[in-house]
């Protein structure tokens, strides 16, 4: 992970992974970072195409909670979540859904996901927020880690 800078993202590009199967509405969020950001940004409308692509190492994964409008038998957001878990439990991964339900963001918090955010008009800032609190974490992890080993 690359040194933070002062709003504690990477100075290179972050690596970010948007998962959905609305066409639309993954592109809408692809212009959004691109535009507001300096992402490496890949898409995949399943879940599938995600893990077969995990190689390419994301910093950050954005992940649709359904992913079934492609195929029915798709995987769903959070078999998508529990493979990403069971190859690289490090990988933040964000849940995004239409579903304003308690219940599903508490499923969705035990299957490991850093996050919940519900698709709305204030999905985009409240991701932008979540990405940067991500690497805050990251540095400060980093930080305790360097402490610790000189202890």
């Amino acid at each position: 992970m690359n040194k933070g800078n002062k709003n504690s993202l990477p100075t290179g590009k972050i690596k970010l992974f948007l998962v959905d199967d609305d066409a639309v509405y993954l592109k809408l969020m692809e212009i959004e970072f691109l535009n507001h950001g300096d992402f490496d940004i890949e898409t995949y409308p399943t879940g599938e195409l995600c893990i077969e692509n995990l190689s390419h190492n994301p910093d950050v994964i954005i992940l649709d909670y359904y992913l079934d409008s492609i195929n029915k038998d798709a995987m769903n957001g959070i078999e998508t979540l529990d493979k990403i878990k069971a190859i690289n439990p490090d990988i933040p991964v964000i849940m995004l859904s239409s579903q304003d339900k308690i219940d599903i963001a508490i499923s969705c918090m035990h299957h490991g996901a850093f996050d919940y955010v519900v698709k709305s008009e204030t999905a985009f800032m409240r991701l932008q927020k979540i990405i940067t609190a991500i690497f805050e974490f990251k540095k400060i992890e980093k930080q305790l880690n360097w402490y610790m080993e000189r202890m």
